[in-house]
């Protein structure tokens, strides 16, 4: 195996910053709208999620191919795309199912999608010095989705909060990891 194929080069991953920022930005805004809004439906929450992760995960979508045209690994983008998209389309399919099946769809997308980023951040760690973000929201993930797990009958309005707050985080990091990446961008 050519090393060079073994860990995606740094300046093909800062020509894609922008995909890293509009994943957090997704994020953020979906927190920012689940934490002012606490007492939204749960149709309502299924709708946004749903939204959430079908937007997530077409932009994962977007990268693979990009990664895979570089000659870089790209399984892990495209299984956390293929993952995030099937769970936003089994909430859309249906849609007046309890807390308890949403928190569990929410969950599992969460730790799948998290072990997915600790994947790549272990990857990235001989390329970059601040692969810790992306490791930072993978481990964040999978800590929500299994506190999503332990605690599956929280109230709608403490579900709101962990759900916007985690939004809220992971959205953050991805974009301070996508900030990162642009200012590595060879000068032109």
């Amino acid at each position: 195996m050519n090393p060079d194929y073994a860990v995606p080069k740094l300046s093909a991953l800062a020509d894609r910053w922008w995909l890293v920022v509009a994943r957090g930005a997704a994020a953020i805004a979906f927190g920012i709208f689940a934490i002012l809004a606490p007492r939204i439906s749960l149709l309502a929450l299924v709708i946004l999620w749903g939204s959430y992760a079908l937007i997530d995960g077409a932009l994962n979508l977007v990268a693979a191919p990009l990664r895979a045209r570089d000659g870089r690994r790209w399984g892990w983008l495209l299984f956390e795309g293929l993952a995030s998209i099937a769970a936003g389309l089994l909430t859309f399919a249906w849609p007046g199912i309890t807390a308890v099946v949403v928190l569990t769809v929410i969950a599992i997308r969460a730790v799948l999608g998290g072990i997915a980023e600790i994947a790549v951040a272990v990857r990235l760690r001989d390329q970059i010095t601040d692969e810790w973000r992306l490791a930072s929201a993978g481990i964040l993930s999978v800590v929500f989705g299994v506190l999503l797990f332990a605690f599956p009958r929280a109230g709608a309005m403490g579900l709101m909060w962990m759900v916007g707050s985690y939004a809220l985080l992971f959205g953050l990091l991805l974009v301070g990891l996508g900030l990162r990446l642009n200012s590595w961008r060879p000068a032109v």
